[in-house]
């Protein structure tokens, strides 16, 4: 794994790789995609490159953790290796290539290199072990490399070679690149061509985009598709895409991709996922194709890019010939193997002959000896090529790139050698003779990495380069001949040290070819004027241009102005008791008004006298203070001296906290019939105390008004007055509370009537809640009876959704809880909702925020205290919670294990579900006696088999001994057929499971119904083997006639399908993957079959192929 060297690494797991904390772990070279596409500097040709060995003797007698060699220079820079020689925390070989002076280097320096480190075979050097990467060396991450680089046992296998009389060999080869700063870079005005902005690893789209974009014909189509100006770009695909071409034919700066992102469905996650080129490619075509249907566009997409091949086969010896017409959008071409384009076309035609134990089987004549093949009707205009740069590989079970030098021209004749890729029924008249417009490229390992194009639009010379935002002019060396890939021959920074020259792989190489055919260059690449673009689009973006244009100058004026937010009384009135109830007033749901900091208050009460109607004298503003107890209150009044202050100076006064905005409270005062008056000034021994009625009957809390009290004075002495705000009668008992604090607890205390203000510790800006003052006997009639077990109430209640876990997506029904709720208590308030005498048969299930699904395991009895820590999850609160209703108590049902069997009859092909229940720690040979008394055997002394199906694939076999838990999912028990008893030496039981190709993704395989085991005989075809199928699955023979055979090895086809005639045992190999990775997949539309049990096994899922959803 390439990645960062943590100083020292905190105990992990021993699989974990990784050594960046929170950062998903994967195999192999670690992606380069963030480096890559927003590194601030372009790599250009003048490389500086050096190779240096490093003998390391008395290897089994190292007793450091980490072992640095001797420095090198490369690049004007210092390197050296960094061995861990008994692992990094893992049990391998840790090696990393480091900066060695990188604490001594100036700030922000940084260095692009490529480079591999190896272990070196003294046996054979060809079996050396050598893995390569790319990386931006920088403050940060100043080594990169391979934590796990090969395991330790094999590492010291003194048969191996790599330890040769206690000596290990260390090579590295490092090719450093000069840097220029593209600080300033203006790509439209070097090229004239703007680039994409990449969303975080959307590289490989927008590499696709601008290709598709300088085909001229293509959009042209786009900007014809129908749409109008009441569509949304993030949700119209063909509006998306105009708005994007658009841009990029008319703006000045890099473009956005997040609108068509949204059009098509994915969200921010998606953005972040690197997909296959080829695999967008066709998804979005497909897309298209659809959307231009019964448009005046309609055929666009078939017109451009769509080809026709033949597929044939021919006997040799009589008179048949079988042929097949198919389309494609797309070739996909052999690199391996090949030496260049024609090398692949020549290996796409190439003729296989069938015959021996591999003949064909002709439904007239038999078994026969024939010539299998494909040959080409007619070739697209736009002609693309997938260049088949990456493989599975089964022995090391990982994806690996082959980075092999492929060479591709200029000019592409695909009617050379007299047409030889050519079919008979191909129309000789078009010259199929093409031109180079655009190759897309991948740098990187097989894992992740880079994409960037080079295109000349116009066909002509001149090369550009597409890599993101940046758009670049190159010669035609650098989009060519050094985007073929393989190995680079590279001089000596020092030759006196090897004469050795040393050869260094290229990761970047082609991935994808775009040819335009000669004929069709004039229609391809033709004109395109204003009238193409719709008008209601030109509207759209002249308002988005002047909206940007807005902001800019907003943004360049905005030192010159802040927000200034005033509250009100009625501002008081309208938030306490419906948006909140703890303090006075929310700042963020005030008005706002944008103030020029020159601006004095005095000359803002004039404004605000015209905005509100209220008289300059009538005014008066204090300054709100953020509390030692975290709470938000009126601090004191503006003197005069502030008043004539500007709004700027203003910012530097007690509420500095806020300096992005002044906030004030107004004080009106009001006469008669609630006119405004002339304010009255305020004494020293004055206190502004503000109040909330609380109604327990009602359970309602609303701001009443503010008064101006003494501080010598009594509450008695305002009794009369709140009695005549609340409405109450003048005998009308009430009880006074002061509103402390509601963070992280609530304060809520009472107020003695007789205290004075002062004594009472109230000062400017308090709140007092008041409310009647009730007997006893009528308290207990209220939920909340006094104004603190409101607050406490307030504070804790939380409105919870439930649902039924097996309906994970519908709200079943919501309950207002506490979450100082106790276990006991949740369960309680759910039971008496649902009418259940026993809240004990309730299960709870925790929500995942992020899944938008249960979590895996349930909530234990007892096991968290209070509701509040069933919605925590992390540092985020959920408001979900599912539910199940049992049979039996949780308590007890925890002592025991609860298992889903899908029992297989072996004669009458039934198929029954059952759920058991054993003890803990139960056995398969327990699991099996229990079943025996549950159903009805086909035999007496029947065996058994139990496997484990997961995602309709078989992935485990038990032995009797085993232990069998919950976390088995389905367990499938099937009465072994009497035929498996009898079978020979040499027959095979095969793992069968049902497939289809994913139609969004050509490279997936989607499995679905039941796989089964089933017994092939040694040498059996698979003629045979069909008839025998059929009847176990029970499938008429028009049915049968349209399936499809494949060899499946780790999810992938393997070779072509089956014929008739093939042997089917020949394929498949022993004692090399693991038992059930290999599999005969049967490729069939999913039909009904007779055994059916298995449903959706698995809570959530998270496949993620390239899906455009709208």
């Amino acid at each position: 794994m390439v990645t960062p060297r943590a100083p020292e690494l905190l105990q992990q797991d021993k699989d974990e790789e990784m050594l960046v904390p929170d950062r998903e772990v994967v195999e192999g070279p670690q992606p380069m995609e963030d480096s890559a596409s927003t590194a601030e500097s372009e790599q250009v040709p003048e490389t500086s490159t050096s190779r240096f060995t490093w003998t390391i003797k008395e290897f089994s007698k190292l007793r450091h953790r980490k072992l640095y060699s001797d420095v090198f220079v490369v690049g004007g820079y210092k390197w050296r290796v960094l061995v861990f020689p008994g692992g990094n925390n893992v049990e391998s070989l840790s090696m990393y290539l480091d900066v060695a002076d990188a604490n001594e280097l100036p700030y922000g320096w940084g260095k692009d290199a490529q480079f591999s480190l190896a272990v070196i075979n003294q046996l054979d050097c060809k079996s050396s072990l050598r893995k390569e990467a790319a990386h931006h060396f920088n403050m940060r991450e100043s080594d990169w490399g391979f934590t796990s680089f090969m395991h330790l046992q094999e590492l010291t296998d003194p048969g191996k070679g790599y330890v040769v009389n206690d000596q290990c060999i260390i090579e590295a080869e490092v090719a450093v690149r000069k840097v220029v700063d593209y600080w300033n870079y203006d790509s439209k005005k070097e090229t004239g061509y703007v680039g994409l902005k990449n969303q975080g690893a959307t590289c490989y789209m927008n590499s696709l985009l601008q290709t598709l974009f300088h085909i001229p014909y293509f959009r042209k189509a786009v900007y014809h598709m129908p749409t109008t100006e009441n569509d949304s770009p993030s949700g119209s695909i063909p509006l998306a895409l105009q708005s994007l071409f658009c841009k990029l034919q008319h703006g000045d700066i890099s473009v956005s991709t997040k609108e068509l992102t949204k059009s098509f469905g994915w969200d921010s996650v998606d953005s972040f996922l690197q997909h296959d080129v080829q695999e967008l490619n066709r998804v979005l075509c497909e897309k298209l194709e659809n959307k231009m249907k019964g448009t005046t566009v309609e055929g666009t997409i078939q017109k451009l890019f769509e080809g026709h091949h033949m597929n044939y086969i021919e006997c040799i010896n009589v008179d048949y010939k079988s042929t097949r017409k198919e389309s494609f959008y797309d070739l996909a071409l052999d690199v391996k193997g090949c030496s260049d384009v024609y090398a692949s076309f020549d290996k796409y035609v190439e003729v296989e002959r069938l015959e021996g134990d591999n003949k064909y089987q002709s439904e007239k004549h038999g078994l026969q000896d024939a010539k299998k093949g494909m040959l080409f009707i007619d070739f697209p205009p736009v002609l693309q090529l997938q260049l088949k740069r990456f493989e599975y590989d089964f022995v090391r079970d990982t994806m690996v790139k082959i980075n092999d030098r492929y060479e591709f021209p200029l000019q592409l004749d695909l009617d050379k050698d007299d047409g030889k890729y050519l079919s008979p029924e191909a129309d000789r008249s078009v010259r199929n003779l093409y031109t180079l417009h655009s190759v897309l490229v991948h740098s990187g390992g097989g894992h992740g990495g880079h994409y960037y194009a080079f295109i000349r639009p116009a066909l002509s010379d001149t090369w550009y380069k597409f890599d993101d935002e940046r758009v670049t002019k190159e010669d035609m060396k650098r989009a060519l001949e050094e985007q073929y890939g393989g190995e680079e021959e590279l001089p000596h920074t020092n030759p006196g040290l090897n004469t050795t020259p040393i050869r260094f792989t290229k990761h970047s190489n082609a991935y994808m070819l775009v040819y335009i055919r000669e004929s069709d260059k004039e229609k391809i690449i033709c004109d395109l004027d204003e009238k193409d673009i719709p008008e209601h689009l030109k509207i759209r973006l002249r308002k988005e241009n002047e909206e940007k244009e807005y902001k800019k100058k907003e943004k360049a004026e905005a030192h010159m102005y802040t927000a200034l937010k005033v509250a009100r009384d009625s501002d008081f009135a309208e938030q306490i008791g419906k948006h909140i109830y703890f303090d006075l007033v929310d700042c963020d749901k005030i008005r706002s008004f944008r103030a020029p900091k020159n601006l004095t208050l005095n000359q803002a009460k004039d404004e605000f006298s015209k905005e509100f109607g209220i008289p300059v004298q009538s005014q008066r503003f204090w300054f709100w203070a953020k509390r030692l107890n975290r709470t938000y209150r009126p601090l004191r009044p503006l003197t005069l001296q502030e008043e004539e202050s500007s709004i700027g100076q203003l910012l530097e006064y007690p509420n500095k906290s806020f300096n992005s905005e002044l906030r004030l409270f107004l004080e009106v005062a009001y006469g008669q019939e609630n006119h405004p008056i002339a304010l009255p000034p305020k004494m020293k021994d004055d206190i502004l105390i503000f109040f909330k009625l609380y109604d327990p009957e009602k359970e309602e809390l609303r701001y009443v008004g503010r008064l101006f009290v003494k501080a010598s004075g009594k509450p008695t002495d305002i009794v009369h007055k709140l009695q005549e705000i609340a409405g109450f009668q003048s005998d009308e008992d009430i009880e006074l509370y002061e509103e402390v604090k509601f963070d992280p607890n609530v304060m809520c205390d009472r107020i003695d009537m007789n205290d004075s203000f002062l004594s009472s510790q109230l000062e400017d800006g308090d709140i007092i809640c008041y409310q009647k003052r009730y007997s006893p006997e009528k308290l207990d009639h209220y939920r909340h009876a006094d104004i603190p077990s409101f607050f406490e109430y307030i504070q804790n209640r939380q409105v919870v959704h439930f649902r039924l876990l097996e309906k994970p997506k519908e709200d079943d029904f919501t309950l207002e809880l506490s979450k100082r709720f106790t276990y006991d208590d949740v369960v309680e308030k759910v039971a008496h909702h649902l009418g259940l005498d026993d809240p004990s048969k309730l299960r709870l299930t925790q929500h995942h925020p992020y899944t938008q699904m249960p979590k895996s395991h349930y909530i234990k009895y007892r096991c968290l205290d209070h509701l509040w820590d069933m919605l925590r999850n992390g540092n985020q609160i959920c408001d979900i919670l599912y539910y199940e209703v049992l049979d039996i108590p949780l308590p007890l049902l925890q002592g025991l294990i609860t298992l889903r069997i899908a029992f297989y009859h072996a004669t009458n092909n039934e198929v029954s579900s059952h759920f058991i229940r054993l003890p803990k720690g139960s056995t398969v040979s327990m699991l099996i006696e229990h079943i025996k008394s549950k159903v009805e055997l086909s035999y007496s002394g029947a065996e058994f088999r139990i496997f484990e199906v997961y995602n309709n694939k078989i992935s485990k076999v038990f032995q009797p001994t085993d232990s069998v838990n919950e976390q088995n999912g389905l367990l499938c028990v099937e009465e072994v057929p009497e035929e498996e008893k009898n079978a020979g030496t040499q027959d095979r039981l095969v793992h069968v499971c049902h497939f289809r190709k994913d139609k969004q993704s050509f490279q997936q395989l989607d499995y679905y119904g039941e796989p089964f085991f089933f017994l092939i005989r040694d040498g059996e075809a698979l003629s045979d083997i069909k008839v025998r199928i059929q009847k176990k699955l029970q499938v008429s023979d028009e049915q049968i006639a349209k399936w499809k055979f494949a060899y499946i090895a780790f999810n992938r086809l393997v070779g072509d399908y089956f014929q008739d005639s093939d042997i089917v045992l020949s394929r498949f190999q022993k004692d090399v993957y693991g038992p059930w990775e290999q599999c005969l997949g049967l490729e069939h539309s999913n039909v009904t079959l007779k055994r059916s049990c298995l449903s959706n096994q698995n809570r959530n899922s998270f496949d993620k192929a390239v899906k455009i959803l709208n």
